[in-house]
C-alpha cells in the first residue's frame, strides 16, 4: 500500500479503534476520526494515536480519500445516505464498510456519487479495542465489492499481515452465520461445561484454563485432520450406555442443558456416519 492515501475512520467503535491503531502503527496516514458525538471521536483518536477528531456533519469529511465505515451494522446504510447527501464529489474516493452480514451494495448512495464501494470484515473476535488490536494482525478478512475498492481493501489487510479472501456478496449472511456458530455459541457451550464442572466441585480457576486447553487442542486437531477425523467421544464409538447416563444426569442436575446436548448429539452422530439406536432417535 506504500504510505498510500489518507484513511478516515467513520463510526469508530471497537473494530474501528483497533483497526485505526494498527494501521497507524503500520505507517498508514489516519486523517480523520469521525463520530456523531465529537467527544467520542476525540476518545477514539486518543486510542488510535492518530487522526483529527470530527463530527459526521463536519465539512472536512469532503477531503477524505479512503473511508473505513466501522459503525454498528444498523448504522451503515443511514450513515452512507447521510454522507451522500453532503453534495460532495465522491469520484476517486473509496468507501469500505466492516459489517460481516451486509453486502457492499448498502453503500450505493455513495456509489451514485462516484465512490468505489466495498466491504472488509475480519473473521476474528473483537470484544474491545485493545483485544482487537492484539487479535487482528494475521487474521483472515472477507472482501467484496467494486474491483478498485477490493484492491484497496486487500492492501489494507496486508498492511496488518492479514489474509484477504473473496466473498460472494449475495451469500454474506451465511458467511456471518458461520462465524456465529463457532464464536458466541462456543462461549455458551463453555459456560455450560463450566457449570457442570462446578456441580462436581471443580472451581473456575481450574475449570476455565482446563476447558481452554481442551478446546484449543480440539481446534488444532480440526485444522490438521478435518472435523470427521478429529471427532472423539462416546457417540463416535457407539457407546450408547454412556450417552444414556449423560442424559439421566443432565435431566436430574442440569435440565437446561438437555436441549443443547440432544441437538449436538444428533449432529455428532451424523458427522460420524452413525445412526442413533431407536430408543435414542425418539429424543424429545
Amino acid at each position: 500500500m506504500g504510505r498510500g492515501p489518507n484513511v478516515t475512520i467513520v463510526g469508530p467503535g471497537r473494530l474501528g479503534q483497533a483497526l485505526g491503531r494498527l494501521l497507524a502503527q503500520a505507517g498508514v496516514a489516519i486523517d480523520l476520526v469521525a463520530a456523531r458525538q465529537l467527544a467520542r471521536a476525540r476518545k477514539a483518536a486518543r486510542f488510535i494515536g492518530a487522526g483529527t477528531p470530527a463530527g459526521l456533519d463536519d465539512a472536512c469529511l469532503n477531503r477524505a480519500e479512503v473511508i473505513l465505515l466501522t459503525t454498528a451494522d444498523a448504522a451503515v446504510e443511514p450513515v452512507a445516505r447521510a454522507l451522500a447527501t453532503r453534495g460532495a464529489d465522491w469520484r476517486g474516493k473509496v468507501v469500505l464498510h466492516t459489517c460481516g452480514s451486509l453486502p457492499s451494495s448498502v453503500l450505493k448512495p455513495l456509489a451514485r456519487r462516484g465512490a468505489a464501494i466495498g466491504s472488509i470484515h475480519p473473521f476474528q473476535t473483537v470484544p474491545n479495542p485493545a483485544t482487537g488490536a492484539r487479535n487482528l494482525p494475521g487474521c483472515y478478512w472477507a472482501i467484496e465489492g467494486d474491483p478498485r475498492a477490493c484492491a484497496v481493501g486487500a492492501r489494507i489487510v496486508r498492511r496488518l499481515d492479514g489474509k484477504p479472501f473473496p466473498l460472494r456478496p449475495g451469500r454474506k449472511v451465511l458467511y456471518h452465520a458461520s462465524a456465529f456458530l463457532v464464536c458466541p455459541t462456543l462461549l455458551a457451550l463453555l459456560d455450560q461445561s463450566e457449570r457442570l464442572l462446578d456441580l462436581v466441585g471443580v472451581p473456575s480457576r481450574i475449570a476455565r484454563p482446563m476447558l481452554a486447553g481442551f478446546v484449543s487442542e480440539t481446534v488444532e486437531n480440526f485444522a490438521r485432520l478435518g472435523a470427521r477425523r478429529a471427532l472423539t467421544g462416546p457417540a463416535v464409538r457407539g457407546d450408547w450406555p454412556t450417552i444414556e447416563k449423560h442424559l439421566r444426569e443432565l435431566r436430574r442436575h442440569a435440565p437446561e442443558a438437555l436441549p443443547v446436548y440432544r441437538e449436538l448429539l444428533r449432529a455428532i452422530v451424523r458427522l460420524a456416519g452413525r445412526r442413533l439406536p431407536r430408543h435414542l432417535e425418539r429424543l424429545r
